[in-house]
């Protein structure tokens, strides 16, 4: 009996590893040299095990995990906070400072994943005031009537206005990497198709704000990714059910305390999630 349980577990892990090579035998090419440029959704921040770098890098974070996955060597230059303008200036952070991303890329990179764009179009700002506004219309829609002007919605009308800085942004990339593939990674919906939660503390009519805000942001990046010939991720389709206010299925955490991650950012079976989705659409 030992000896046939024994062969079983055998049996089961050259089905995996059988597995894996099918998946690495589908692809054109093989990857070797992977730079992980993004802010602190790519840095997985707030899920332990944490670097001592200050930027918040998780080693469970999804560049990690499609690292392992890929067999390729990670230079993981994500940082908390970052915008593309860190792309090309030094980020000083709560422990020391972090060089320039674009600088780990380099004639010897084959892979490159960027996601940035919550920080250049102002993520940060509505989890701050949104909150804040809630309790003087619960059911109605202060946050969103805050930021409108006689020339319109001064929030949204400047989402459009981070493509360029995106395509930017891979285009130093593509010069500094000519080989390399690009992908673009997108970020996940945080808002349920229905209803509220405590875990979202925004009146009641913001939540459909916040939603458009971030389908404006992933359509943009999308944008951008197709113009300079760059693959795409699409995050916020595959977050669907996985909303800030779906409970064990919740790939991001609100604004409530939770030890597995930091307030307001992603939980380690999102990033699993995405280095996945990664893998698969890697040709």
């Amino acid at each position: 009996m030992k000896i046939t349980a024994a062969w079983a577990v055998v049996g089961v892990l050259l089905l995996a590893c059988q597995s894996c090579e099918a998946r690495a035998g589908d692809r054109d090419r093989t990857y070797r040299d992977y730079v992980a440029i993004g802010d602190s959704f790519t840095a997985g921040a707030g899920i332990r095990p944490s670097d001592s770098s200050g930027c918040f890098r998780s080693s469970r974070n999804y560049p990690n995990v499609l690292a392992d996955r890929l067999h390729a060597r990670l230079h993981d230059v994500s940082c908390g906070g970052a915008t593309v303008a860190e792309l090309e200036k030094a980020q000083p952070t709560v422990a020391r400072t972090n060089p320039p991303q674009l600088d780990a890329v380099n004639h010897d990179t084959d892979l490159v994943t960027i996601s940035l764009g919550l920080n250049d179009t102002g993520y940060g700002v509505l989890l701050q005031k949104c909150p804040l506004l809630a309790a003087s219309d619960p059911d109605g829609s202060p946050c969103q009537a805050s930021f409108q002007t006689p020339e319109g919605d001064s929030f949204l009308s400047a989402v459009p206005d981070f493509k360029a800085k995106l395509e930017h942004a891979i285009g130093l990339v593509r010069d500094a990497a000519p080989d390399a593939e690009v992908v673009v990674v997108g970020f996940p919906q945080v808002v349920p198709a229905s209803g509220t939660c405590p875990d979202l503390p925004f009146a009641a009519g913001d939540y459909a704000y916040l939603a458009e805000y971030l389908v404006d942001l992933n359509d943009v990046m999308k944008d951008a990714a197709d113009e300079a010939d760059a693959d795409f991720v699409d995050v916020l389709a595959a977050s669907k059910g996985h909303d800030i206010c779906a409970g064990e299925d919740a790939w991001v955490l609100g604004a409530l305390p939770n030890p597995r991650t930091m307030s307001w950012h992603p939980f380690a079976n999102e990033q699993e999630a995405i280095a996945e989705m990664i893998e698969q659409q890697l040709p």
